[in-house]
């Protein structure tokens, strides 16, 4: 007893800090009724090992996100459609159909990030800068319109301007919110962004705007011309928007206001399609097609695209000045991520 008295420090000697065995941070398991660590319950993973402790299935559903997020995408595209097609003929059934078929698509793809690509996060549909974005580009977009037609209309390409229809405006609006959403989300959301984290920026983009302008081709009095220019003005802007923001609102602002303007302001074909737009005003075009772009709208002649780009170059230039670019990663660091 003595001994062991000897070998106990008394109050006043110190005692070293070798020998303070270290206090855990607990906190208690109220399932199971007992106190365990919070290093125990939450261990770190290393980064490069997030991948490997993954579930099976989750890994599974991640290898196969490219096809199911655009299958998914794709069809929740053509639903929305539908649904607006069956509101066109009232104008605030219209409104409501198309916002809120918008406002289900952000919901579903944020939802399908989450659980099909396993992120916590969806920093491309973050909340700071919604508002601020989607102005901005609904600003860019209806400037960007405006000048074309100011263009086309300088070099003899517009015949007559009269009124349209205000209920035919609200259709539009409705439609178009719809749309713009919905394709952002699928060709910025999923195409350019997978792509960008596997490729590099500016093969992204380009990947991005080949897929973006072949899609159109489906659609009526489509042609390889009017193609090319949707590649040049809305692959390339539309894309150089997400490239410099990092989110989709600039992108969808742009979008929507750009078709707005060209369908439901000045009433002129949006990308081919056959049915005639009523909105404001009702234009007649005439000229040659590099000029109107013919029947496929103004997006099929040499101005729109020319406009679109001078935009984009603003925005990227933009994009690099804030180190936005992003370089083709290594196979080490693919496999990783």
């Amino acid at each position: 007893m003595l001994g062991a008295a000897r070998a106990t420090p008394s109050r006043s000697q110190p005692v070293p800090a070798s020998r303070i065995p270290p206090v855990p941070d607990r906190s208690h398991d109220h399932k199971k009724g007992r106190v365990v660590s919070r290093n125990d319950a939450f261990p770190a993973t290393p980064a490069h090992a997030r991948t490997a402790t993954r579930p099976a299935g989750r890994r599974r559903l991640r290898a196969l996100r490219v096809p199911i997020l655009i299958v998914a995408l794709v069809i929740i595209l053509a639903g929305t459609r539908e649904l607006n097609v069956l509101a066109e003929h009232n104008a605030a059934l219209a409104l409501v159909a198309g916002f809120g078929t918008a406002l289900a698509a952000l919901a579903c793809y944020a939802w399908l990030s989450r659980t099909v690509e396993g992120r916590p996060a969806v920093p491309e549909l973050s909340a700071a800068g919604r508002w601020s974005g989607l102005g901005w580009g609904a600003l860019l977009g209806l400037a960007a319109f405006t000048v074309t037609m100011l263009l086309i209309a300088l070099f003899g390409g517009v015949r007559h301007v009269y009124p349209g229809s205000l209920a035919g405006f609200l259709v539009g609006v409705g439609a178009m919110a719809s749309v713009a959403v919905n394709e952002e989300l699928l060709f910025r959301g999923v195409v350019l962004r997978i792509a960008e984290e596997r490729f590099g920026t500016v093969s992204a983009l380009a990947v991005s705007c080949v897929v973006f302008g072949l899609a159109h081709l489906v659609n009526p009095n489509a042609s390889v011309l009017g193609a090319v220019a949707i590649v040049i003005q809305g692959g390339i802007v539309l894309g150089a928007a997400y490239i410099a923001t990092g989110n989709l609102w600039l992108a969808i602002g742009f979008h929507f206001a750009w078709d707005v303007t060209e369908g439901s302001i000045f009433s002129t074909a949006n990308s081919g399609t056959n049915d005639e737009p009523i909105g404001l005003l009702h234009t007649t075009l005439s000229g040659p097609t590099a000029l109107t772009g013919g029947a496929f709208g103004p997006e099929g002649g040499l101005v729109a695209p020319l406009v679109c780009l001078l935009v984009a170059f603003f925005l990227l230039r933009r994009a690099v000045r804030a180190g936005n670019l992003r370089r083709r990663p290594r196979p080490g660091e693919r496999a990783a991520g």
